[in-house]
């Protein structure tokens, strides 16, 4: 950081890191015995549109990985795009198979860095439910490098108490994006 920068209060982004996505099977055993939070087995990851050949030859590497996998008891792969223009691929897994549905996750990501679509990353969710059937998703911000909770409610409101419940939680588990402005919400996320 500069001088400039220091003086004007600007701060240099974080750069995101992909195996934090790694760090989520651990954070989801400290959240199920704190909180009774489980995984539902669903995940998605989130990107900007993006037309083009590069792009399609991206997605269907991406769609080929994941069903090859799908072929030997893994996940079926489903791309959407939502009423903002966003694209989203969604992974499902057997609820206690967190650990392969974040590898689905990472290698979509990864996939979508190295093919140079690294900045249409938005982000990736993993989501939960406890006994009372709420929803909880644990949200990955890719070029803020953190996570945070979301916890939707019905009438497109959200569960601010749980969500900062959870963050309090899972601190030392995950780097939580300790802006709680840059929480957004993921109204009809695909598996949440």
């Amino acid at each position: 950081m500069g001088f400039w920068d220091a003086l004007l209060g600007r701060s240099r982004p974080v750069r995101p890191d992909l195996d934090q996505l790694f760090a989520l099977p651990s954070a989801a055993i400290t959240l199920q015995a704190a909180t009774g939070f489980t995984p539902t087995g669903a995940g998605s990851v989130c990107f900007a549109a993006i037309e083009g050949g590069a792009f399609a030859r991206i997605r269907q590497e991406v769609r080929a990985l994941l069903e090859a996998d799908a072929e030997r008891g893994g996940a079926p792969v489903e791309f959407s795009r939502d009423d903002y223009g966003y694209s989203w691929l969604l992974s499902r897994r057997p609820p206690d198979d967190l650990p392969s549905l974040v590898g689905d996750l990472h290698a979509v990501n990864t996939s979508l860095e190295d093919g140079g679509f690294g900045p249409h990353l938005l982000c990736s969710l993993v989501a939960f439910h406890d006994a009372e059937a709420r929803r909880l998703a644990l949200v990955y911000l890719y070029k803020r490098g953190g996570f945070y909770p979301f916890a939707p409610l019905p009438g497109d409101r959200r569960d601010n108490a749980l969500e900062l419940q959870v963050r309090a939680v899972l601190q030392e588990d995950l780097r939580i994006e300790p802006d709680p402005s840059r929480w957004f919400p993921l109204w009809g996320a695909p598996g949440l």
